[in-house]
């Protein structure tokens, strides 16, 4: 079955939010003497952060001292000074143009909530590419999960063997997978390095394939697995 629709994460595949995330964070912990955790923090990436807090984290590190609000505000201010620059990742433009000529649907699925969502679309100037928006007050779970997919199949009222999935996270490559989705893994600077197990196509870049090669190998790997 020939794909008709392409659902994409936001963070770190769309737009790069997830390198800007890690620093204001990062400089915030150094701030106070103290080192962010990267294996930590990228383990949370693609989903809710449910595993690792960074501001419990890092109050546990200085103690009495900590001033969390004030550091909120900081930290807030300058990873929306680093959003004030950033452009969609390389590929992106390119492979929505190709996707409106073949008359392919497109969702978002992230795991981020809604105005977060909407606020990063319309400053990259991709909001209008996309029918469909499914965000984390959408579902019960978000990534890993495979709900969020789930819900934007549902509302593009397509099947799974019909559409495609672009992920950055290991836990985005799993909900797209559980979902039945055929998975283009696309690692950004916060996941190189990660395993993707679960992802049927791993690229370095979206610029790296066009829509016809990759719609090529999504009929390859589905013949081969009949």
């Amino acid at each position: 079955m020939q794909p008709c629709a392409l659902v994409f994460d936001l963070d770190g595949l769309l737009v790069d939010t997830e390198s800007v995330d890690f620093t204001a964070w990062d400089r915030a912990y150094r701030d106070w003497g103290h080192e962010l955790p990267r294996a930590d923090w990228i383990a949370r990436i693609g989903s809710d952060g449910r595993g690792f807090d960074p501001l419990g984290h890092l109050e546990s590190l200085v103690g009495e001292r900590f001033d969390g609000e004030a550091l909120q505000a900081a930290r807030r201010a300058h990873r929306d000074a680093l959003l004030a620059d950033l452009e969609p990742m390389a590929g992106v433009r390119e492979l929505l143009d190709a996707a409106d000529r073949r008359g392919l649907a497109r969702a978002v699925a992230s795991s981020s909530d809604r105005q977060w969502v909407h606020a990063r679309l319309e400053h990259a100037g991709l909001r209008a590419r996309f029918e469909v928006l499914r965000c984390a007050e959408d579902v019960h779970r978000v990534k890993p999960d495979p709900d969020l997919y789930l819900a934007a199949l549902e509302a593009l009222a397509v099947g799974p063997a019909e559409a495609v999935a672009f992920e950055d996270s290991p836990n985005g490559v799993a909900a797209a997978a559980a979902a039945g989705l055929f998975c283009v893994a696309v690692p950004g600077p916060m996941t190189r390095g990660q395993t993707f197990e679960g992802a049927d196509l791993v690229v370095t870049s979206l610029a790296e394939i066009s829509l016809d090669a990759l719609l090529e190998a999504v009929a390859t790997r589905r013949g081969s697995a009949r």
